[in-house]
């Protein structure tokens, strides 16, 4: 799936079930409000229709699962060390989470520290 960042395209890697409900959301959100503006991925009502107002706010996304218990941005960890846990390929995590090297490297060595040679001190 490509999407813009900042006024580039970028192309990020979505595993099917990930893709299949993106898409979905983005016929559905077509259907809604067929002439917005706004870039993000993710509106509202009262997004949607403004291309300068932000994407959808943490709080609203956390207000849809109150009972979750973990913040988003942990819940991206957790995929991230999850998909590093059945691949251990730095190069994997890159393209389908848009991490830096070093990022991908720790998240694999994370999942799979018997792996890891450490250095002396």
């Amino acid at each position: 799936m490509d999407v813009r960042r900042s006024h580039q395209l970028h192309t990020v890697h979505l595993e099917g079930l990930t893709y299949s409900l993106a898409a979905e959301w983005l016929t559905e959100r077509h259907r809604r409000w067929p002439y917005s503006g706004n870039p993000h991925l993710l509106v509202s009502q009262q997004t949607a229709l403004d291309a300068n107002h932000p994407s959808v706010v943490v709080s609203t996304l956390k207000g849809a699962c109150p009972s979750l218990e973990l913040s988003l941005w942990q819940l991206r960890e957790d995929r991230i060390l999850d998909e590093a846990r059945l691949s251990a390929d730095p190069l994997r995590l890159m393209r389908l989470f848009g991490i830096s090297t070093g990022a991908a490297m720790r998240y694999v060595a994370a999942a799979h520290p018997e792996r890891c040679v450490r250095p002396l001190r």
